[in-house]
């Protein structure tokens, strides 16, 4: 039986979320329908993150399990024939390196951008795809602010009350921000990551931004290990699963 790494991207508007559910348009439920529609089976992938509703991907990474031994061009062209009306489609496929390898497990590191559009025009083109913040940001403050995170912490306060994962200890390898024009681009880069917490940094950066907040704020808001001191968090659509490492 085949494992097929798959690389993908999509627009998280319409889904609510990656994970399937019952009676819900989701992202696994896309990609899940069309395997179905090209080889006649019904499985269950795995994906190396599942994305929260509005959450965007420019590098998903999941693994499909099928009976068949179909040529990697095939699985791309034929899934995406299938995709054509969703807002998801497979970038790359190929053969999983070895056959214990797992899209979610055998990951290294994730990386994950944040997208504002800082301008006081409202987003036509890119709406639901930034977060819009009409007052200048100080980019640079947020970086500073940023650098506070970086490293192995207890992230209690930027977790999100329903995260399931079993400690809130962290290592955070990356927190970048740079401007770019009328956008300010959030980047952070870790093995892995708790649930909502780079929208609750990027939340808490944006205060930064705003003058409302300095470093030292941040850094008393972590070592407070306490989700009520954690800035506002900031909405979904800014946000996308941009890489996924594999060493």
């Amino acid at each position: 039986m085949p494992r097929y790494k798959l690389t993908i991207e999509y627009d998280g508007t319409a889904y609510n979320g990656f994970q399937a559910q019952d009676g819900q348009p989701t992202v696994q439920g896309a990609l899940e329908a069309a395997i179905h529609a090209f080889s006649g089976e019904r499985i269950r992938i795995a994906a190396a993150g599942r994305t929260d509703t509005g959450v965007h991907a420019t590098a998903q990474v999941i693994h499909a399990d099928l009976e068949r031994d179909w040529p990697v061009d095939t699985v791309l062209n034929a899934m995406n024939a299938h995709l054509v009306r969703q807002d998801v489609c497979v970038l790359a496929a190929e053969y999983a390196p070895d056959p214990d390898w797992h899209a979610r497990f055998s990951a290294t590191g994730r990386g994950y951008l944040y997208r504002i559009l800082n301008r006081r025009p409202q987003p036509v083109l890119e709406r639901d795809r930034v977060w819009h913040v009409k007052k200048t940001l100080d980019a640079e403050a947020m970086h500073h602010a940023a650098q506070v995170l970086v490293g192995h912490h207890d992230f209690t306060t930027f977790r999100d009350v329903g995260c399931q994962s079993k400690s809130p200890v962290k290592s955070l390898d990356v927190a970048r921000v740079t401007r770019f024009g009328e956008e300010v681009h959030l980047v952070f880069q870790a093995r892995s990551f708790l649930h909502r917490q780079v929208r609750s940094m990027a939340g808490t950066l944006v205060e930064v931004g705003l003058g409302r907040w300095s470093a030292h704020d941040v850094k008393a808001a972590l070592e407070a290990k306490d989700r009520a001191r954690c800035g506002p968090v900031a909405p979904s659509a800014g946000l996308y699963l941009s890489g996924v490492r594999y060493d």
